[in-house]
């Protein structure tokens, strides 16, 4: 029998946020954080980890040693009607700018750690330093994060409580735009600055860095 790589502490964590403060994210370098994270998502997640193309950052949720769950940040998504109405951009801004949005695609909260407000306080953590992760991995700040929540199993309540705008629901086209292919799911956003939709459109430049 194949031993696991990765042996998981399971032992149950409970009680409230303030309790296992300062929680924080931790990037998962590449080699074994990154390992650990693919773990992770593939043991417990039930989309399991996929491959993702573009700019994209992994993230522990850590309290002190303890890992409490698991975030990734990725590509934005090309077809998404709703969004891109809201938005107001063209196509053509959108081939440009697309970049400045990014999509948390996986979050995980493990199914051992019990922490009320967990959830809400990660994503917070998120909305507050993934800008200036993204210009130090990246060399330019995103403007606009975007989720998607399957609400035949979920009700996107973290993102709630963490004030993201809900949109409306995706045409079930996945990433490329073939329309019924895959289920309905909601769609929220979430500004990471006032004028994000000037950045996205070209009305205002966004943050860039030169590469070190």
């Amino acid at each position: 029998m194949r031993r696991k790589e990765f042996e998981f502490d399971t032992r149950e964590l409970k009680g409230n946020i303030g309790d296992y403060e300062p929680v924080r994210l931790v990037i998962a370098k590449p080699g074994e954080d990154l390992k650990r994270w693919r773990a992770y998502i593939n043991q417990y997640h039930i989309l399991k980890d996929k491959q993702v193309f573009g700019s994209r950052l992994q993230y522990f949720v850590k309290s002190g040693d303890a890992e409490l769950g698991c975030m990734q940040f990725s590509a934005a998504a090309w077809a998404l009607e709703e969004r891109d109405k809201w938005i107001g951009w063209t196509k053509e801004d959108k081939k440009v700018r697309l970049h400045l949005i990014i999509n948390n695609s996986r979050f995980l909260i493990f199914p051992w750690v019990h922490i009320k407000n967990l959830a809400s306080k990660a994503l917070s953590l998120a909305t507050k330093q993934i800008q200036e992760d993204f210009l130090r991995e990246y060399c330019y700040a995103p403007v606009l994060l975007e989720t998607f929540v399957d609400t035949e199993k979920y009700q996107g309540i973290s993102y709630k409580a963490s004030n993201w705008i809900y949109l409306g629901k995706t045409k079930g086209s996945g990433r490329t735009g073939k329309e019924g292919t895959l289920s309905k799911k909601a769609i929220f956003v979430y500004p990471l600055q006032a004028d994000f939709k000037e950045c996205l459109k070209g009305e205002k430049p966004y943050k860039v860095v030169a590469p070190q």
